[in-house]
C-alpha cells in the first residue's frame, strides 16, 4: 500500500444500493483486475455491508464491485427481512406490549424480523479474507461502526494493521477486534424497524443514529485522502430553495415521522464534515512552517459523489414492487398515500427494480464524475 485513501460509505438500507452503482463505474475507470485503492473502508449501516464486501475482495476490485452488484440486483426484500403475514403481526404485538413493559427482557422490539440477513451475509462475505488482506498489506483497516443502546456512544469495531489502536472520545470509541457478520447486524439494525443485537452483553443498533462524524474514524485510522459516496440528494440542493406550492398543513402521520426520523440519521452530514475541515486546511496553510508540521495528518483532498435525484421520488414510482404486508404496515402508519410513505419506503425497498434504479444513478453520476475520480487516484498528498 502506496497511499492512505479512506472510502466512506454511509447508511441508509436500500439507498446503499446507490454506492454499488458508483463503486461499479469505479470498476471501469480503473485498471481492470487492480486492487483495492482505498487501504481504509469506514462502512456504516448498509454501507457496512459494502464496505466488507470490498475488503474480502482484496486483492481485485473489479471482481469486488461485480460481487457486489450481482448480489444487490436480484436482492430482494425476503432476503433481507421477513414478511409474512404472521411474523409482522407478532413484531407489532410486542411493540405493543413493550408499552405496558410485558415483553421478554432478552427479546429485542422492532417492526420486522431481520434473521434472513445474517443468512445473506454469510452465504456471501467470507471473513477470514479481511485478515488475510490486511497481512498481505492489501488493507489497511476495515471500520463498522454501531450505536451502543447501553452507552450512547457510537462505536467504531475496526480490523486493522497492528500499529492501529483503539481510541475513546466524547461518545464515541474505537474497538479492534476480529470483524464477524455479528457486527454488521448491529450496524444495520434500524432502531424500531429492526431488532438490536447483542455484541458481548451490549445492544447495538444502527451506527448512522450517534455518529457526529462519518469521517471521524477514517481520521483516527490514518486516511489523508476521503473518498465518500453518499445517499442522499445533495446536488438538488437549488430545489431546497424553491417555493413550495402545496403544502400540506394536516397532521403528520407515523409513516411521514419515521420518515423524516430516518432521514435526520442517515441523510448525509458530510458535507458539514467536508466544510469544517477544508476550513481547517485553509487555516493550517496560513500557519508558518513550523507549525505546520504539527498538523499533517488532517486530509487535504476530498471527493464526495451523491445522487443527482431525489431517492425519494424514485422510491415513489417503485412502492408498488414492495410486498403487500409491508405496504399495509406503512399504510397502517398513517401513510394513506404513495407520497406520505416514499420516505421510509425508500430504506425498505430491497427489491430489484428499485435496487437497479440506483444501481444505474449511481453509475451515471461517477462517470459524470470520471475525470474528477481519475484526478483523485494520480494526486499524490
Amino acid at each position: 500500500m502506496n497511499n492512505n485513501n479512506a472510502l466512506i460509505l454511509s447508511g441508509g438500507g436500500a439507498r446503499a444500493a446507490y454506492q454499488v452503482g458508483v463503486l461499479s463505474a469505479m470498476g471501469k475507470i480503473l485498471p481492470k483486475h487492480s486492487p483495492l485503492p482505498f487501504p481504509i473502508l469506514c462502512g456504516t449501516s448498509a454501507g457496512a455491508l459494502n464496505a466488507t464486501m470490498l475488503a474480502s475482495y482484496a486483492d481485485n476490485f473489479s471482481k469486488a464491485v461485480s460481487s457486489l452488484a450481482f448480489v444487490w440486483r436480484h436482492l430482494t426484500p425476503d432476503q433481507i427481512y421477513t414478511i409474512g403475514r404472521w411474523p409482522v403481526a407478532s413484531s407489532l404485538t410486542k411493540t405493543l406490549l413493550s408499552l405496558f413493559h410485558l415483553h421478554k427482557q432478552n427479546s429485542s422490539i422492532a417492526l420486522m424480523d431481520n434473521t434472513p440477513l445474517k443468512e445473506l451475509l454469510t452465504n456471501h462475505l467470507d471473513f477470514s479474507k479481511i485478515g488475510d488482506a490486511i497481512d498481505k498489506q492489501q488493507l489497511k483497516a476495515l471500520a463498522i461502526t454501531a450505536m451502543s443502546y447501553s452507552t450512547g456512544e457510537s462505536t467504531t469495531f475496526f480490523q486493522g494493521a497492528l500499529d492501529l489502536q483503539p481510541w475513546q472520545g466524547n461518545r464515541r470509541k474505537g474497538v479492534k477486534t476480529a470483524l464477524n457478520v455479528d457486527h454488521l447486524l448491529a450496524s444495520s439494525a434500524i432502531p424500531t424497524i429492526f431488532p438490536a443485537h447483542n455484541i458481548h452483553n451490549h445492544y447495538y443498533g444502527d451506527g448512522a443514529i450517534r455518529q457526529k462524524s462519518a469521517i471521524y474514524p477514517a481520521l483516527k485510522l490514518g486516511a489523508d485522502k476521503l473518498f465518500i459516496i453518499g445517499v442522499s440528494g445533495n446536488r438538488s440542493a437549488q430545489k431546497w430553495a424553491t417555493q413550495e406550492k402545496d403544502i400540506n398543513s394536516g397532521a403528520p402521520s407515523m409513516a411521514q415521522i419515521l420518515g423524516q426520523l430516518l432521514n435526520s440519521a442517515f441523510i448525509d452530514n458530510l458535507e458539514d464534515d467536508i466544510y469544517q475541515l477544508e476550513i481547517m486546511n485553509r487555516l493550517i496553510r496560513d500557519l508558518p512552517k513550523d507549525k505546520q508540521a504539527n498538523h499533517l495528518n488532517l486530509p487535504t483532498e476530498t471527493l464526495i459523489i451523491s445522487p443527482s435525484e431525489e431517492l425519494n421520488e424514485i422510491a415513489h414510482h417503485y412502492i408498488t414492487t414492495l410486498p403487500k404486508n409491508i405496504r399495509v404496515l406503512l399504510k397502517a402508519a398513517g401513510g394513506s398515500t404513495r407520497d406520505k410513505i416514499s420516505s421510509a419506503a425508500s430504506y425498505l425497498l430491497f427489491t430489484p427494480q428499485y435496487c437497479r434504479a440506483l444501481i444505474e444513478l449511481g453509475y451515471k453520476d461517477a462517470m459524470w464524475e470520471k475525470d474528477r475520480i481519475i484526478t483523485f487516484f494520480e494526486s499524490r498528498k
